[in-house]
């Protein structure tokens, strides 16, 4: 998105493994906001021309040589800065203050009183009262530079807020992006709000307008291919970039065989029905089992649904010809995960999308509507373009299918059974008013046969496991406890109604130590 001057918030990264939380408390503020490593951070800047930059933590120690600093000319700059962890320090370095390495640091909860008002503090924390905040910093300041007052402090961290209201200039020791620090979003919806004086009305539907803009401007009168995965990114991509440009664009469904039940004709239904966008639908389910009889190890089943995927895509983009422009689902962590931290930016934004490879083999130019967002700002854009909330609330899903569901071979039987047991087992889900609780809920046929009885006969038939976690990010992942009602209901049904299985078992394992998938 090509930001208005003064109308959004400068993130510059010096290394937090939380940098992308300050950016997603910016955009809950209301105001828009990127992030650039530091040390790419002046060309940024010199882009966007903020309203505002927070300075986030870091790793490194500001009294060693060599170590990240704020671009000189952000700081000459006059606009509204925030440090937080390192972004404290190095401001104080740099300004004239005191850092000095800690003897031990200071790690989790902490109190912090407060001494003095803040701007920072309105309609929150008064004078007098102590709050909690997360601490995590071996380096603190030990001397101020001139201009500033200390507003807050703590035994570990003497001045754990600072403030020069002059300059608009504000920092603390502690993390405010994260959750624990239960005030922290309110703390950057102010500095956002009352230090930048930025409105806070950067929506949904603002994005759409400017992005819709921007791509009939990059696309002209060219036409672009957009591969459907099925999966939320590619067809948000996919109808916004329709509403932009309408027939220039055409879209191919590479059905492998190996999805859902219902989704393939959701997909068709949605795009030629609904939103009547050109699309080529490949049925190819025959050549992904045939390619997949007799593999069993994980790596080579995604190997060789990946090529033939490219494979299929390739061919019948020769048949659409003409055409310039590839569309990506690519989002905003895929674009912050391929800049180096210390490289600086990388040219090759590297692709999380199943036609992954392309823009190399075709030589197209790319279409990313989505590379600003994070995944819950698609799903808003989603419901802003009208997409049903069964589409656009659905749980990940793998590009390789249910083929990383089913361990060992992967046949037409098993795909069907696995299919029709993880149907149930989402629908209960839905009954229980619990699916949109959990980030990822699914079935995995086992390699397994166990004895049962069912009747007056003995059956010897498949183990089906379900999982379910919940997650923020998918790097890490909880189990969800359904009752064990719950579970004994799902069970009973999946044995009753779907021939093929006899066994039902609960995955209990978090990530880590297990992955959310199987395989």
């Amino acid at each position: 998105m090509t930001a208005q001057p003064h109308d959004s918030i400068l993130i510059v990264d010096f290394g937090s493994q939380v940098t992308q939380l300050i950016a997603r408390r910016v955009r809950e503020a209301g105001v828009y906001s990127e992030i650039a490593p530091f040390n790419a951070a002046e060309e940024a800047f010199e882009r966007m021309r903020p309203g505002g930059v927070i300075l986030s933590g870091g790793p490194a120690s500001v009294v060693d040589e060599g170590s990240p600093r704020i671009p000189q000319p952000i700081l000459d700059s006059g606009v509204p800065l925030l440090g937080i962890c390192y972004g404290q320090q190095s401001m104080q370095a740099q300004l004239g203050g005191g850092v000095d390495r800690g003897d031990s640091g200071e790690f989790g909860h902490a109190f912090i009183d407060i001494l003095d008002s803040c701007v920072l503090f309105d309609g929150l924390w008064a004078e007098g009262e102590s709050h909690q905040v997360w601490m995590s910093h071996g380096d603190k300041v030990t001397e101020l530079a001139p201009g500033f007052r200390i507003v807050a402090s703590s035994p570990g961290a003497p001045y754990a807020v600072i403030a020069d209201d002059d300059r608009r200039y504000y920092a603390m020791q502690f993390h405010p992006e994260v959750v624990h620090t239960p005030d922290g979003a309110r703390l950057i919806a102010n500095f956002a709000r009352h230090v930048c004086g930025l409105s806070g009305d950067w929506t949904m539907a603002e994005f759409r307008a400017t992005k819709i803009a921007e791509i009939r401007a990059q696309v002209g009168k060219g036409r672009v291919i957009c591969g459907l995965s099925g999966g939320v990114d590619s067809a948000v991509a996919a109808v916004l970039i329709h509403e932009a440009i309408g027939d220039q664009l055409t879209c191919v469904f590479v059905d492998h065989g190996l999805m859902r039940a219902g989704e393939a004709d959701q997909v068709v239904s949605l795009f030629r029905g609904h939103y009547n966008i050109p699309l080529v639908h490949v049925n190819a389910e025959t050549l992904f089992l045939n390619g997949l009889a007799g593999v069993s190890d994980p790596e080579a089943k995604r190997k060789f649904i990946g090529k033939t995927f490219i494979d299929i895509f390739e061919d019948e983009a020769k048949k659409i010809g003409g055409a310039e422009f590839l569309a990506q689902g690519t989002l905003y962590p895929d674009v912050i995960e391929s800049v180096s931290f210390t490289g600086g930016p990388s040219v090759t934004i590297k692709s999380h999308h199943n036609v992954g490879g392309l823009p190399e083999r075709m030589n197209m130019k790319l279409v990313e509507p989505l590379r600003e967002l994070f995944k819950d700002e698609v799903r808003e854009l989603g419901r802003e373009l009208g997409l049903p909330d069964v589409f656009v609330g659905r749980h990940p899903f793998p590009g390789p299918g249910l083929a990383i569901r089913i361990p060992g071979e992967v046949t037409k039987e098993r795909c069907d059974i696995l299919r029709k047991a993880d149907a149930i087992y989402l629908e209960e889900i839905r009954n229980a008013g619990l699916y949109d609780a959990i980030w990822q809920a699914f079935a995995v046929l086992l390699p397994v046969r166990t004895v049962g009885v069912m009747g007056d006969g003995r059956t010897y038939d498949y183990v089906l496991a379900l999982r379910a976690v919940t997650s923020t990010d998918g790097m890490t992942a909880a189990v969800f406890h359904f009752s064990s009602e719950f579970l004994a209901r799902v069970a009973t049904r999946i044995v009753n109604e779907v021939r093929g299985v006899n066994r039902v078992v609960y995955d209990y394992t978090s990530k880590p130590p297990g992955t959310i998938e199987w395989e």
